[in-house]
């Protein structure tokens, strides 16, 4: 299920700006679908040093997409997708924890 929901992430991203609707939140994707990818990858591993590991490496893959996106017709870089995939990974570790505590 995480390599898909992965997949289907970078996909989204990487598709040429003409070939998607007109996203008015697309923070609000970016937040989301990390949250997911996060959630999925906090429900997978049930060690904290594996865990964050697991977030590391989703957050270089923001970084990655990001920079990918240069090569995208229609698509740049974008602090604030990154900053949205950085909130949706650290939401989804606090709402995580809470629910363990809880």
């Amino acid at each position: 299920m995480f390599l898909a929901a992965a997949v289907a992430v970078a996909a989204g991203c990487l598709l040429p700006a003409r070939w998607l609707p007109l996203l008015p939140h697309d923070k609000l994707l970016h937040f989301l679908a990390f949250a997911g990818l996060s959630t999925l990858a906090l429900r997978i591993e049930p060690a904290w040093p594996w865990r964050a590991l697991w977030l590391t490496g989703l957050l270089l893959a923001g970084l990655a997409i990001e920079l990918l996106q240069k090569l995208v017709p229609g698509r740049s870089f974008c602090w604030r997708d990154m900053g949205a995939n950085t909130a949706g990974i650290g939401t989804a570790i606090l709402v995580f924890g809470l629910l363990q505590v809880i």
